[in-house]
């Protein structure tokens, strides 16, 4: 069985994925380059993997990695906008400048949970990256702290959407681009 099949239609191709991290890796270069001590990148695990990797490794900065889990999809399409974390960072962030790398913005309810657990760990400030941004079905309002900067690679339209790390019920991770999900195969 292939998991093409499964998919409705490609929004992004692995080609226009690659593409974009470049460009977003070089604004991120270009405006944290006299930022002291060094950014600190903190990815949203497990959906934001193979994009922070990607974006880790094009940055031409001295940069800190990290890794913070917060749950809130389960096996379900969709959020269910009482984030909890499960996995806190390990590096001590007081006084850091972070940017946090996530998957995909939907409702807000997660980012905007990390951002104020982040904040009440001492983040001097606090940028967001996220590959993909779903602006129709935003709830909540993103505040960003300090001098923080919002990177976004693609506006994603309201499709339920995996590949390239994000998931349904934990599969699709490993396509290489990002897809559409036919409904049969997560009703």
């Amino acid at each position: 069985m292939s998991l093409d099949s499964h998919i409705e239609k490609v929004l992004w191709t692995e080609s226009q994925i690659s593409d974009r991290i470049t460009e977003l890796a070089s604004e991120i270069t270009s405006d944290f380059n006299s930022v002291s001590p060094p950014l600190v990148l903190v990815g949203v695990a497990t959906g934001a993997f193979l994009f922070f990797a990607d974006l880790v490794r094009k940055i031409r900065l001295p940069i800190f990695v990290d890794l913070i889990r917060a749950e809130s999809y389960g096996s379900s399409t969709q959020s269910n906008e009482a984030p909890r974390i499960s996995l806190d960072t390990k590096l001590d962030i007081q006084g850091r400048h972070i940017l946090l790398v996530e998957d995909i913005i939907d409702t807000g309810h997660t980012l905007s949970s990390l951002i104020a657990h982040l904040e009440s760990k001492g983040a001097s400030s606090i940028s967001v990256c996220t590959l993909l941004d779903k602006p129709s079905r935003r709830k909540v309002q993103l505040e960003l702290a300090g001098i923080g900067k919002y990177y976004r690679g693609f506006e994603c339209p309201d499709y339920f959407v995996v590949g390239y790390g994000m998931d349904y019920a934990e599969l699709y991770r490993n396509l290489p681009y990002i897809g559409v999900l036919k409904p049969e195969y997560f009703k």
